[in-house]
């Protein structure tokens, strides 16, 4: 019985064309120039074809093992590290630990077929994504940044839930900075802007969606209507002061190259945060610090033009003067103002003897402190009880003599006693215990 032999389409084109050069119909010149070899490589098939017939024309290592092929060992480590410790790593992901932490340098699709032989399913689904009119990123880096903040299970029941707020350059991809908070709050973009701007410089302009953080819900006032100006957010009077552009996007898709970033940080810091064992919002910074520069050497991308956007801070601006919640206050007969509960003594100064009927700017610092400005000038400063971001509408000013708890913050504590009194029982020989007895008539004519 003769072997079968199977043959590409390629191999049955040069079997034909042999079988007309030994029939005669066709000369070798011509049979090379359709082939595309060499009149010499023609005579060597011709010979190999006559010896063994058809199966000449096939490949010498069909059917044998390739020698670059994964070994055994290999396939049977990386699968003991699926079932034991990497079960929900995608394929990137574990293609990228395998090279950093295990020295087993193996493509995505080599992960993804050996995964794929074995049974075992890739943790993440893909969809055909939708089309939209795609836009152009920004040729230089800190022209565009987007920000936005992701509430996700980032410890895994581990320790309470905490809010990813972060950034990523339009034009590079990179993360310029990122922060782990309890709440997605202003003083959390506040810091995060901070952060960007000590480090790289200021951004021409920045990219959020339409949360109050950003734009105020407030109608303007009668003074702001007639002034021209319309009512602004702390963040953005923050952006208007450092002349930063705040753009606003109208839908999530939008701003899509930061929520494809916390599509894959929720994918890959996750796990970071659980081999740490994280389990609070400063073990979770911690970890995120030394997990940022690997991720922007993995996945940023190289801009079009290397020039960096940004611009320089300016010299004449205070820092600690323009990353604070600023707030308008008028000041009493008596020099006092009122501010979260407190009353605020204004004192004396060299300047004026009082401040009454004044308009005054209260600012809240990151560090926690509070002062009050008049016309740029500062008249005092409160230390807090407990250092550290301010909390907005819970500032608890030192105990200092210029502070006292306001008229408002006594009544209201007045009330709250009145409604938490218990009922009054009275005791069991009280009047109101005895029966009412009804006095007889008298009978008869009493005069």
């Amino acid at each position: 019985m003769s072997e079968q032999v199977t043959l590409t389409i390629r191999e049955q084109k040069r079997l034909k064309v042999l079988n007309e050069v030994e029939a005669g119909k066709m000369a070798v010149a011509r049979a090379a120039e359709s082939l595309g070899l060499s009149q010499r490589q023609v005579y060597r098939m011709l010979a190999r074809y006559r010896r063994d017939g058809a199966a000449a024309l096939a490949h010498g290592n069909r059917g044998r093992p390739s020698t670059r092929r994964i070994s055994q060992e290999v396939r049977d480590q990386l699968l003991e590290l699926l079932k034991a410790e990497y079960r929900d790593y995608n394929d990137y992901h574990l293609a990228d630990v395998l090279a950093e932490e295990h020295h087993r340098v193996l493509s995505r699709s080599s992960v993804r077929r050996i995964r794929s032989e074995a049974g075992l399913a890739s943790p993440r689904k893909h969809r055909t994504p939708r089309h939209r009119s795609r836009r152009e990123p920004r040729p230089r880096p800190g022209m565009l940044l987007q920000m936005d903040g992701s509430h996700h299970d980032w410890l895994e029941g581990r320790g309470p839930n905490l809010v990813l707020i972060a950034a990523i350059d339009d034009a590079t991809g990179e993360v310029p900075f990122a922060l782990f908070r309890s709440q997605e709050d202003a003083v959390g973009y506040f810091l995060l802007l901070r952060e960007i701007v000590k480090r790289h410089g200021l951004p021409l302009a920045l990219y959020a969606d339409r949360h109050t953080i950003f734009q105020t819900p407030a109608k303007a006032t009668l003074e702001q209507e007639l002034a021209g100006e319309l009512p602004r957010s702390q963040f953005g009077r923050l952006t208007d002061e450092l002349s930063i552009e705040l753009i606003s996007a109208h839908s999530p898709q939008a701003k899509g190259r930061v929520e494809r970033l916390f599509e894959t940080l929720q994918d890959r810091l996750v796990k970071a945060l659980r081999r740490a064992q994280a389990s609070n919002v400063a073990e979770a910074n911690h970890v995120l610090t030394r997990f940022l520069p690997a991720f922007n050497l993995r996945f940023r991308k190289q801009p079009a033009e290397l020039e960096p956007a940004y611009l320089p801070w300016p010299a004449a601006l205070d820092p600690e003067s323009v990353f604070c919640f600023k707030h308008r206050r008028r000041v009493n007969n008596d020099n006092t103002l009122s501010f979260a509960g407190h009353r605020l003594q204004i004192p004396p100064d060299r300047h004026r003897a009082t401040y009454a009927g004044c308009r005054v700017e209260v600012r809240q610092h990151m560090d926690g402190c509070l002062s009050l400005c008049y016309q740029g000038r500062k008249l005092v400063t409160f230390e807090p009880l407990h250092p550290g971001p301010p909390q907005i509408g819970k500032f608890i000013p030192a105990a200092v003599p210029a502070v006292e708890p306001s008229r408002k913050a006594a009544t209201k504590a007045k009330i709250e006693k009145i409604h938490t009194r218990l009922p009054w029982t009275p005791p069991t020989d009280h009047p109101w215990r005895k029966p009412f007895k009804i006095p007889a008539k008298p009978k008869g004519n009493a005069y």
